[in-house]
């Protein structure tokens, strides 16, 4: 990608962002797995799985931030973010498969009580401090999300939001064992867990969703086709479609205008429309306007006609016979399955009774 590009900046951030996610998840996932060790805390190991789990995926974002926010080429000429799609679907596997591991060996201590483990303070100063961590994590990482527009850079975000909530539930379960229910610390384990679990279906549902190329919600698509319909020049708009890619929408609209305006016009009525459709959505990337001289919801009336170079050459003899040296300035008009026209040549009837359809 080229330096200094929207795409390098925005990967310069995404790169430093998951960098230092990277480094803490490091140090902290280290003080969870060999504290829960030391400590006996089963539920302190899970959760420094958990964050040994959040390394992985820092590892995956930062291969897909850059493939992602590469330059667009020949054989992907939308550019590369579904790349970070692909990749959020990644990290929802990685916690789905973390989560069982975490369920399968919680419950069969829970099952066979002379495995349960007997946690020290030490655990409970752990999962505190994984709680202040984690917290300053997801806020750092969710403020560079929504400036850089990355979903996959927010689905982290929210990975670390969840480590917060299982160290949250990782602390009650050892408060609770230390005060003599043993077991509670295995079923904190089981929560943490179904809490990872959650989040890692969510990833993938999500994902998924945008895979299909959904589109923005009911309410939202009603006011871009209002904004649409309001904007000077148009006289209907129609076929609204939208899709998601990676942080960007896309959208195509056919919109209805004056029947006889000139190209130009038309074509500068498209950028308004543009305009008001960012209005209303602020992440739109990519707007394709298709501009419609008559409603052709139902039919494309005038499909069946000639092209302007039949038209010219049916009508070459009433030129030539009237004396012009070459092929008057005609505007064509396609409308109502008929074509009529005009020209600056208005010396010249005989070549306004050749025109196919007048």
């Amino acid at each position: 990608m080229p330096a200094g590009s929207p795409s390098e900046q925005r990967y310069l951030v995404m790169r430093r962002v998951t960098l230092a996610g990277a480094v803490t998840n490091l140090l902290l996932a280290t003080a969870q797995l060999f504290g829960g060790v030391i400590s006996h805390s089963q539920a302190l190991v899970a959760d420094g799985a958990h964050t040994l789990s959040d390394l992985s995926s820092d590892f995956l974002v930062l291969f897909a931030a850059r493939k992602a926010n590469a330059a667009a080429d020949a054989r992907h000429p939308y550019g590369h973010g579904r790349i970070e799609t692909l990749a959020t679907v990644g990290v929802g596997l990685v916690l789905a498969a973390v989560a069982l591991g975490i369920v399968l060996d919680a419950i069969d201590r829970i099952v066979s009580p002379e495995r349960l483990l007997g946690p020290t303070p030490l655990a409970l100063a752990l999962a505190a401090a994984a709680i202040v961590s984690k917290e300053a994590l997801y806020h750092y990482t969710m403020r560079a999300a929504r400036r850089v527009r990355s979903n996959l850079l927010e689905a982290n975000a929210w990975h670390h939001r969840s480590d917060v909530v299982s160290s949250v539930v990782v602390l009650i379960g050892v408060g609770a064992a230390l005060a003599g229910l043993g077991f509670m610390d295995a079923v904190a384990a089981v929560l943490v867990a179904l809490l990872i679990g959650r989040m890692g279906l969510k990833m993938i549902w999500d994902s998924a969703h945008e895979l299909i190329d959904t589109g923005v919600e009911p309410e939202i698509h009603q006011r871009m086709l209002e904004a649409a319909r309001n904007t000077e020049g148009v006289r209907g708009a129609h076929e609204l479609r939208t899709r998601r890619m990676a942080g960007t929408l896309l959208a195509d609209i056919h919109v209805l205008v004056g029947p006889r305006i000139s190209v130009s016009e038309g074509h500068r009525i498209s950028e308004a429309v543009c305009r008001a459709l960012r209005a209303v959505h602020d992440d739109l990337g990519d707007i394709l306007v298709h501009i419609d001289p008559e409603d052709d919801q139902q039919r494309a009336p005038s499909s069946h006609l000639p092209t302007r170079t039949e038209v010219l050459r049916r009508v070459r003899p009433c030129w030539e016979g009237a004396g012009l040296p070459q092929a008057p300035d005609v505007v064509l008009h396609y409308l109502s399955g008929r074509i009529t026209w005009r020209t600056g040549e208005c010396n010249f009837p005989v070549v306004k009774k050749c025109i196919p359809g007048d």
